[in-house]
């Protein structure tokens, strides 16, 4: 995680993504931060006025890699965090 704070824009957004996926080991609570920050990293990886759709596309993609045994857990979760994690699984 400390990598991703000298970063800006879609590069920093990928940093703690990674860094996300790799501390949801010891704190659960951090699943969703690397699905979230991965769809940051999207939006601001796309030139200017195409960042939401970015952003959707990116969310659609995550959520079609999701196994079915957790599809419905997994979408709830989003539903309730949404608010904290930026919006971003609005899709």
């Amino acid at each position: 995680m400390g990598a991703a704070r000298d970063l800006r824009g879609a590069a920093r957004h990928a940093a703690y993504a990674a860094g996300q996926a790799a501390v949801v080991a010891h704190v659960a609570a951090h699943e969703l931060g690397a699905a979230a920050y991965a769809i940051k990293a999207a939006r601001a990886a796309e030139p200017r006025g195409g960042s939401d759709a970015a952003g959707r596309r990116e969310c659609r993609w995550q959520r079609d890699q999701l196994p079915e045994a957790i599809r419905e857990l997994v979408l709830d979760d989003q539903r309730l965090r949404n608010d904290i994690c930026w919006s971003v699984f609005d899709c």
